[in-house]
């Protein structure tokens, strides 16, 4: 007696697990339109630290840094772009510029300069983006 309401149980169970109808189970969660931009956004930035990791232990030239940060710079940029492309925004900078050049103007004069390496930037920052050294408030 056992043995056939095992044996039932477990026709049961089988039958239940594998006639499961496609109504009856979930929606899947919808796959974000930018999630492969997300993830390529995500190596690049990785890119960038280990290539100032690389320069800075000296296994690159300066050239060869440069030029292999400018690269991914650029490759970073249309990243962003398509994002903003797909998601619909504007650049900051597209909106500045187009809603008054005078405003523009102010912002390209209010650049923050290193003392070190001269790179600019346009909020002021504890630390250099460039070389890392630190920056004094008041540097303009």
């Amino acid at each position: 007696m056992i043995l056939i309401f095992a044996v039932i149980l477990t026709i049961g169970v089988l039958a239940f697990t594998l006639l499961v109808r496609a109504k009856d189970l979930p929606e899947p969660e919808p796959v974000s339109p930018v999630q492969h931009l997300d993830e390529r956004k995500a190596r690049i930035y990785e890119n960038l630290r280990d290539l100032q990791f690389e320069y800075r232990v000296g296994k690159l030239s300066d050239e060869d840094y440069q030029r292999t940060k400018q690269d991914l710079q650029r490759e970073l940029a249309a990243t962003l772009a398509e994002i903003d492309a797909i998601v619909g925004k504007t650049p900051k900078t597209a909106t500045a510029a187009a809603s008054s050049p005078s405003q523009a103007a102010s912002k390209a004069e209010a650049s923050f300069v290193c003392p070190n390496c001269n790179a600019r930037f346009e909020r002021p920052l504890k630390f250099c983006g460039e070389c890392g050294k630190p920056l004094q408030e008041g540097n303009q």
